[in-house]
């Protein structure tokens, strides 16, 4: 079945307009993934993954469009407005359209832009204008199985601290991360450190394998890509043994 699909999400954030303009627009490293090729400034300018920019007025409204084959098109768009005490309000609005078993492919895109959301927040507030070194990790195929994610959750101490409290895990190659758990649900786990953010995402519930991102906000972590690779390294092992 294809079928157009709406997201919006409505959210505080605590940071300036400018700094949220900059997170969802060339701050995508620090809370989403990398756009490689740079964005161009203007309607009808390249936006990333070959979108189109469809929208731009700094700081206070952007949108990207992407089209494809068969009808597809996946948008995004930004409108912030100013708040009190330095913070924005950001209506954040994700169209498109969805092939094959639409009521679950549209749950879980609901529930990741709720966690991505939240993740721009915590990039805006702890490391905003900031780019990061980036790395994406999948589990192995074993992380499919229902329980998949309860094992995540449990091997990251996560059952005895629960949101807003703190985790130490240790990680063979990477030393031992001290957290706080910045975001749980069933599906998701958000770890924040003074210069990195994990996120953990149990695809498991969508048809998928666990997964994870890695963003390091350390001085010139964006271009250290070894040192990206050897923490996607570890945590890739960590996880590939956790499912052994």
């Amino acid at each position: 079945m294809v079928k157009d699909f709406k997201i919006v999400h409505e959210s505080e954030i605590d940071g300036t307009p400018d700094a949220v303009f900059f997170a969802a627009t060339e701050g995508n490293s620090g809370w989403l993934w990398p756009s490689p090729g740079g964005l161009e400034k203007t309607v009808g300018g390249a936006g990333p993954m070959g979108s189109t920019v469809t929208a731009w007025d700094p700081p206070h409204h952007y949108a990207s469009r992407m089209e494809g084959p068969n009808g597809f098109y996946n948008e995004l768009e930004f409108e912030i407005s100013q708040r009190p005490g330095g913070k924005s309000w950001l209506r954040y609005v994700h169209s498109g359209v969805l092939f094959g078993d639409w009521e679950k492919q549209y749950d879980g895109a609901a529930k990741h832009s709720a966690f991505y959301i939240h993740t721009l927040g915590q990039y805006v507030k702890y490391f905003a204008g900031k780019q990061a070194g980036f790395a994406d990790v999948q589990g192995p195929a074993a992380s499919s199985s229902p329980e998949a994610f309860e094992a995540v959750k449990a091997a990251l101490g996560i059952h005895g601290a629960g949101a807003g409290g703190h985790v130490s895990v240790a990680i063979a190659g990477l030393g031992t991360v001290d957290a706080v758990v910045d975001y749980l649900d069933p599906n998701f786990v958000g770890l924040r450190t003074e210069d990195a953010m994990y996120r953990f995402f149990g695809r498991n519930a969508f048809g998928a394998v666990v997964g994870m991102t890695v963003h390091l906000f350390a001085d010139g972590a964006d271009a250290e890509a070894a040192g990206t690779e050897v923490a996607g390294a570890a945590w890739s092992a960590w996880l590939n043994k956790l499912f052994a």
